[in-house]
């Protein structure tokens, strides 16, 4: 029997109900439950989030050293240009103006409430042809 089982992702913000749309709209994502100080939707995927309201809420500010990053959510995508346009189109900035070397290509945004996230695209590793 499993003892613990994962849950639902929650960030807090000041106003759950637009930042859930950011998210649901992103995402693909539906609504699955709302009270007056909670939202939480699921992806196509499964992944749950939710969104809860705090009115004292300090996103983060990273890459600055005060109030750092707390936590931030890594996207995988398969075109980043067209998911940097859908993010900023739903009211998401970018934080980071360079792509991250190695393997992976990534880049930083915020979403509407200031929380960070990674939007990454996994190149493909099987050995170059010709």
């Amino acid at each position: 029997m499993t003892l613990v089982m994962a849950g639902v992702v929650v960030l807090d913000c000041a106003e759950p109900e637009k930042l859930a749309v950011f998210y649901r709209e992103l995402l693909g994502a539906e609504e699955t439950d709302a009270t007056a100080n909670r939202v939480e939707v699921r992806s196509p995927d499964g992944m749950r989030m939710a969104f809860r309201r705090d009115t004292n809420a300090t996103p983060p500010s990273w890459p600055r050293p005060e109030n750092s990053l707390q936590v931030h959510l890594d996207f995988l995508v398969d075109d980043l240009d067209e998911a940097e346009r859908r993010v900023v189109g739903l009211g998401g900035r970018p934080l980071e103006a360079k792509d991250a070397a190695g393997p992976f290509e990534e880049r930083g945004y915020a979403d509407p409430a200031g929380h960070s996230f990674t939007l990454r695209l996994t190149r493909a590793t099987g050995p170059k042809q010709g």
